[in-house]
């Protein structure tokens, strides 16, 4: 199933959420322009500047903040594929106009940022003496979706539906649509974060 637009109003022009899209944006066309110096400039831009729990750790060790705090943030606006990308911006065009209009600009990207921190620090202490770097939005997005999940339980989604050899339209219920399964490399990440989002709405 893959989400349209939702039929809830909003009051307000997004002016963050389009802000966090756009440097979304902007960063993987940043990544694509390193990749066509070879993989292994790219890996080592990732590695660098995505989550590395081993990095974290060592980070923590001695007691440099900055090492802790500064890849995860960055690593919240890069992403693996043309697709991880398309699908968490989509999602986040679509329901993240709404709770910038609940919450207010500034509330609103101190909630995404928060709900991405949790999701990654979730994944950190999970994952500890891994040496394999986690990057995207996930983990913030979701937040955004649990967050829409406790506010607009009664909203409803515009749906594009296959129907094994043909595609329809429905309306269904947001929270259908926003507990599909996921089946992306960050699925854990992106379920901590619907965790936050949900909490922090409520």
């Amino acid at each position: 199933m893959i989400p349209i637009r939702d039929d809830q109003p909003r009051f307000s022009t997004p002016f963050v959420n389009y802000f966090i899209v756009a440097l979304n944006a902007l960063a993987f066309f940043y990544e694509l322009s390193i990749q066509t110096q070879g993989h292994r400039a790219l890996d080592g831009f990732v590695y660098q500047f995505g989550v590395v729990p081993t990095h974290v750790e060592v980070a923590l060790a001695h007691l440099n903040l900055a090492g802790v705090f500064l890849p995860i943030l960055t690593s919240m606006f890069l992403h693996g594929s043309w697709l991880h990308i398309i699908g968490n911006m989509w999602v986040l065009w679509i329901f993240g106009d709404n709770i910038e209009d609940h919450l207010g600009h500034f509330s609103y990207l101190l909630f995404y940022l928060i709900s991405g921190f949790v999701a990654a620090f979730t994944h950190i202490l999970l994952n500890l003496g891994s040496n394999i770097p986690s990057v995207g939005a996930s983990g913030a997005i979701a937040g955004v979706m649990g967050a829409y999940f406790v506010l607009y339980p009664r909203a409803r989604v515009l749906t594009l539906v296959p129907l094994i050899v043909f595609f329809t339209f429905w309306w269904l219920p947001a929270w259908i649509v926003l507990h599909q399964p996921d089946r992306r490399r960050h699925r854990f990440l992106g379920a901590r974060g619907r965790i936050c989002g949900g909490n922090c709405a409520d």
